[in-house]
């Protein structure tokens, strides 16, 4: 099959994707950068032809790949060959056992943390854009770009930059200084836009169909329905290192809410392909009181969701008017599962929590889903005795405004034994 992109056309090949279908009317496209539905406007994603038939053989290939999200390949939109690419290769995080958190929150059933903090530019971010670096290039496109609040500029240079390409990056003019710095220094254009993400992101919209925007891929716009998929290697990874089970309940941070989607996608594809066992789960979502729009319209029942204006110190999921918003209400109800927010006061000391109790040093998202997951638990909506995972997207150092008011020195003391010990320090 060939694509025109408007730059150039080129032979496609994304591995075992057959097309894009709408999720709305089912309708189905060849595959190319749309995003969404000709007849109804609904979202697009991606569908396959996957390798049915013979689970305990594509197990095994899987358990033989390479230790990142390549070894899933036989289930992305993505050529075999992708591993031998110029690429950042994410994936394949610790999924860390965590007893003491477990102790602290009264959880019996086995308690985990997916940590993605681990990832190339250290959020979960890596996983979307490296599968939206493979459609980039199958669609001939020069510039890599987004919209972003922060983790995702970082991992479109970092990704950028390694394949080749040109990044030209759009972020809210007031995010935390880590994540600026981070999205500059790969050396691509970094351009802040005065107002919210959901301001840079209807700006996005607007260049992608002016001439300016002639050969560029933006990963979450027009490639959006690959760079969703990335978010599917989570689940991959937390089933085969929990020994190819599905935990009985998962707690997922929620900004546009299509991680979550992706994840429940993938367990139903894992189900599907006979790689696990059909078992019930619950999802949860986890937002920030302050840009909470799909846990207020979880409350109140409704379908529809409304969309706020953030307030929050946990900018990596402040985005008002959430895409898949909808959609988290539908699969959190279907699960069994919920949608619940926490207040920043909320955020902070479940970060302090788990860096204190598993040395995990989480943004504000990873505080967002420990501090749900507490909640819940105390509201008696999560099971303490079931196997619990908790998503942490992204690493605090990149969020350390959040927390530099209450973290510092115990003490300041002169180099001397004798002001150590008046300092109270010496026998604790």
């Amino acid at each position: 099959m060939a694509v025109q992109t408007g730059t150039s056309t080129t032979s496609l090949d994304l591995g075992p994707a057959a097309a894009l279908s709408c999720r709305e009317c089912g309708k189905r496209f060849p595959l190319g950068p749309i995003f969404a539905c000709a007849s109804c406007f609904g979202p697009l994603e991606v569908a396959y032809d996957l390798p049915v038939g013979d689970p305990e053989g594509l197990r095994k290939r899987i358990e033989a790949g390479p230790e990142n999200i390549w070894r899933y390949a036989p289930l992305l939109p993505v050529p075999a060959d992708v591993a031998d690419k110029p690429g950042i290769n994410p994936g394949f995080t610790q999924l860390v056992k965590a007893d003491n958190l477990a102790r602290e929150l009264g959880v019996t059933g086995g308690l985990y943390v997916k940590d993605d903090s681990g990832n190339p530019t250290h959020s979960f971010k890596d996983r979307v854009v490296a599968i939206a670096v493979e459609a980039a290039r199958a669609f001939g496109f020069t510039t890599l770009s987004c919209s972003s609040t922060g983790n995702l500029a970082g991992a479109v240079g970092a990704a950028a930059a390694r394949a080749g390409f040109r990044s030209c990056v759009f972020i809210p003019h007031d995010l935390e200084q880590g994540k600026v710095v981070m999205a500059a220094v790969y050396g691509g254009e970094l351009v802040g836009i005065e107002g919210t993400y959901d301001d840079v992101n209807r700006f996005c919209s607007e260049l992608i169909g002016d001439p300016l925007g002639e050969g560029w891929g933006f990963v979450n716009v027009n490639l959006r329905p690959y760079y969703g998929e990335g978010s599917k290697t989570l689940a991959y990874e937390i089933c085969e290192q929990l020994g190819w089970r599905i935990p009985d309940q998962i707690v997922i941070p929620v900004a546009s809410g299509s991680q979550l989607t992706k994840i429940d996608k993938g367990l139903q594809e894992l189900i599907g392909l006979g790689l696990v066992e059909d078992r019930p789960y619950k999802i949860i979502g986890a937002q920030a009181e302050g840009c909470s729009p799909v846990s207020a319209a979880y409350k109140a029942g409704h379908d529809v969701v409304r969309p706020v204006k953030p307030d929050t110190i946990v900018k990596s999921l402040a985005i008002g008017n959430p895409a898949d918003g909808p959609y988290v209400l539908d699969i959190t109800r279907r699960t069994g599962g919920a949608v619940e927010d926490v207040d920043d006061e909320q955020v902070v000391e479940a970060i302090k929590l788990l860096a204190r109790t598993e040395g995990i040093f989480a943004e504000t998202a990873g505080g967002v889903t420990v501090g749900v997951t507490r909640k819940l638990l105390d509201a008696g909506v999560l099971d303490p005795a079931l196997t619990t995972v908790v998503l942490n997207t992204g690493d605090g150092l990149k969020t350390l405004d959040a927390v530099a008011p209450t973290a510092g020195p115990t003490a300041t003391i002169r180099p001397s034994l004798d002001a150590f010990r008046a300092a109270g320090l010496a026998n604790q």
